[in-house]
């Protein structure tokens, strides 16, 4: 096997040759070789699938999880049986060299945290493949960034700009109008994952990076800094937030029906909403660009004396931009089903 990915390594490379290629810094300081046409690309995670679908589908080598039937309408039907690869990056990795490099893709890349070890990761695949790795920042603040140079690096610099002013738009929009809430008129959340929804983010977490950006407080940085965790019942009985956001209906079905939760806040006032998630999570999961609707969702969840705009029609543009589909009355009610709330 090393001998089979040593001989496709040196072809690759004797094959990008300076004529054909550009060199560029990615957000780790690396600098990376890349085609200056590229046609096929492989994501080495989830953000990076949704940000290479939003932007160039045609050049999706595939996905790092299949889409399932529920997900499938809300995608282009191009790209909806397009192959699953597995992922390289992050919990539970599972591609491996043989499968990246059968996907013959020109070009890796991973959107989201950089670190050392991303770098490494990217450094080390790229030196088994021969294959151009890169990364890209994937912060919520630089979303309108994070397009740009994904569009750049893909060769549609047109559709990124059209993507990103949406972004700019949106988060100068979203941070005009914080300006106008004063701290004690902000929320206090809990954001419940898994059917349990014991497990959330602590204080600093990418899966809670929308919440912080919406102007809400996470109860949950109370128990420190990091990523996800598990807390306990009690724990979230004392923080007693006014809002919870559950990943899962189930959990959310739960909290409503279970007395154990009925003394907190958020239950007693009917304030139990479930995230939507059709094809990708507006909230979390995965922690990408499409968590720009979950924005506007968020502004009229919480703030709707503020943020007055039509939901239903923003949802039907975010997804008409974005994902290049016209949503039916019925799929928009089936993403809002159990999200919205009567002032929505």
């Amino acid at each position: 096997m090393l001998k089979f990915i040593a001989a496709v390594s040196f072809a690759f490379l004797g094959f990008l040759s300076a004529a054909d290629a550009r060199t560029i810094t990615d957000a780790a300081g690396r600098k990376v070789d890349i085609p200056d046409k590229v046609s096929r690309v492989l994501a080495a995670g989830p953000p990076a699938s949704v940000l290479v679908y939003v932007l160039a589908p045609d050049k999706l080598t595939g996905w790092v999880q299949a889409p399932s039937d529920a997900e499938k309408p809300f995608l282009m039907p191009s790209v909806r049986d397009l192959p699953a690869y597995g992922r390289l990056t992050g919990k539970g990795g599972t591609a491996n060299m043989e499968s990246v490099i059968a996907a013959k893709p020109d070009l890796i890349i991973d959107v989201g945290t950089v670190n050392p070890t991303y770098a490494s990761l990217a450094d080390k695949v790229q030196a088994q493949t021969g294959i151009p790795y890169v990364l890209i920042d994937g912060s919520f603040a630089k979303s309108a960034e994070t397009l740009k140079q994904a569009g750049d690096i893909l060769g549609v610099p047109d559709r990124a700009k059209l993507l990103a002013d949406y972004a700019d738009a949106k988060l100068t929009d979203l941070s005009d109008k914080l300006a106008t809430i004063p701290a004690d008129q902000r929320p206090k959340v809990y954001y419940g994952r898994g059917p349990a929804g014991l497990e959330t983010g602590l204080a600093g977490s990418i899966s809670l990076e929308i919440l912080e950006a919406a102007g809400a407080t996470n109860v949950a940085a109370a128990a420190g800094k990091g990523g996800l965790t598990q807390v306990s019942l009690e724990q979230i009985l004392a923080w007693n937030p006014d809002t919870i956001l559950a990943a899962s209906g189930k959990f959310a079905s739960a909290v409503k029906s279970d007395p154990t939760w009925a003394s907190i806040d958020a239950v007693k006032n009917s304030r139990v909403f479930v995230t939507p998630s059709l094809p990708f999570g507006w909230f979390d999961a995965p922690p990408g660009i499409n968590r720009l609707i979950g924005i506007a969702w968020l502004e009229k969840l919480l703030y709707p004396k503020v943020f007055t705009a039509d939901l239903s029609g923003e949802v039907r543009d975010f997804y008409k931009l974005f994902y290049q589909v016209d949503l039916t009355d019925e799929q928009l009610q089936i993403l809002l089903k159990g999200a919205a709330t009567s002032q929505n």
